[in-house]
């Protein structure tokens, strides 16, 4: 499943492999994005991924988030078994990195 949507003005370009995004997950991707506007105002577009590696038990949900901003971008992967925690640990990533270039 592969969607884009404009929010707020930033195009959001969500790329899943295999998989469907339920509404909990593009709300909190939302969400995520009110976050991150807070740190900074200059978000152009953020691109998202989620795919699952390895299979049966041994399998892995991924979640990836690029922030185009003026300047370089800010990129964030985290893996684990959830998709909804794994794009709260990204967004925490990624606002480290925005303090950080500020």
């Amino acid at each position: 499943m592969n969607y884009t949507e404009n929010y707020r003005g930033i195009k959001i370009d969500v790329q899943s492999v295999n998989l469907d995004i339920n509404a909990a997950v593009q709300e909190e991707i939302r969400s995520s994005i009110d976050k991150l506007s807070k740190f900074t105002p200059d978000i152009n577009a953020v691109d998202i991924y989620f795919k699952t590696e390895g299979h049966g038990g041994t399998a892995k949900s991924v979640v990836g988030m690029r922030v185009g901003i003026p300047g370089p971008d800010v990129f964030a992967e985290e893996k684990g078994e959830h998709w909804i925690p794994l794009v709260k640990d990204v967004v925490d990533k990624l606002v480290r990195q925005l303090k950080k270039n500020k």
